[in-house]
């Protein structure tokens, strides 16, 4: 019999085909919202907290703390209640209020601070301190580990092994770094394409960060190519999967979309995966599907 945790990855691979605008290029999307907590997240919430407990770095009465802008503070209160862990999860109030909810359904404390930014400063000072225990995705392995253990190796094994290019939305970087070091190990000619904002775009899940607050798990070498998407582009791919493909996701995965279909254009041939981070139905109290 299954547990919860035993439902994380093996995530449907998917193919596209009225949005796709090369015939000879095949395009799949990953659908990580079909993760029982609702995005991709689940996997590195996963491998950071049971890693760390594996290690004994977390101590009976620790209280975990992070900081997130939504999907990884879902999925670390699934799992930290799995595991009878408290958390408080620190996010930026212009959050979607069904994050917040889903949160807190969890029995997670929830902190709203001004930015991403002043909550990973936050977060990072309270970590300092007697009790609590600081996930710190932004510069834990565990968080790309995951990747390298999972989300890789479905995506060689769906595509067997025919993958060319895999496209993933820049945020942590925990996916893109993850599945690029698994990918590139099966074949160092698969291409890895990231996708970042825009200098005046705003896209939940897509960042481009200031220096100081780069993650320190990004290595640019594992990337060939930097894509940059803008948030007209990307709402108008998350409203077109839905109502082209049937395909209900965010809008950091209809950025990813954008960049793939992009890519699509350029190519001659070629096998294009790109991940689609969570669900629709996170944003129904936006205006993305207005």
């Amino acid at each position: 019999m299954q547990t919860l945790i035993d439902c994380v990855g093996n995530t449907p691979l998917v193919e596209l085909t009225k949005l796709n605008p090369n015939p000879r290029v095949r395009l799949y999307v990953k659908l990580e919202g079909n993760n029982p907590g609702g995005s991709v997240k689940d996997r590195a919430a996963l491998n950071m907290i049971r890693s760390a407990m594996e290690r004994g770095d977390i101590k009976p009465g620790m209280q975990l703390i992070e900081a997130t802008s939504g999907n990884t503070g879902i999925a670390l209160a699934m799992i930290a209640r799995i595991y009878d862990l408290d958390i408080e999860l620190v996010m930026p109030s212009n959050s979607t209020r069904e994050r917040t909810l889903t949160m807190e359904a969890f029995g997670a404390k929830v902190t709203l601070l001004e930015s991403i930014e002043a909550c990973r400063d936050y977060a990072e000072e309270k970590g300092q301190q007697s009790g609590y225990f600081l996930l710190n995705q932004f510069a834990n392995p565990d968080n790309y580990l995951a990747h390298y253990k999972t989300t890789g190796p479905e995506i060689w094994r769906d595509t067997q092994g025919q993958i060319t290019h895999f496209v993933s939305a820049m945020g942590t970087t925990g996916s893109i770094m993850g599945n690029s070091m698994y990918l590139k190990e099966q074949n160092p000619d698969i291409q890895i394409v990231g996708c970042q904002p825009t200098e005046e775009s705003s896209i939940p899940g897509i960042r481009r960060w200031p220096m100081e607050y780069l993650p320190k798990i990004y290595d640019p070498q594992r990337v060939d190519r930097v894509m940059d998407v803008s948030q007209t582009e990307a709402v108008e791919m998350t409203r077109q999967l839905a109502r082209t493909e049937g395909v209900f996701v965010g809008m950091s995965s209809g950025g990813a979309m954008a960049c793939a279909t992009r890519l699509a254009t350029e190519l001659d041939e070629g096998v294009i995966v790109f991940i689609a981070c969570d669900r629709g139905d996170r944003y129904l109290s936006s205006d993305l599907f207005g």
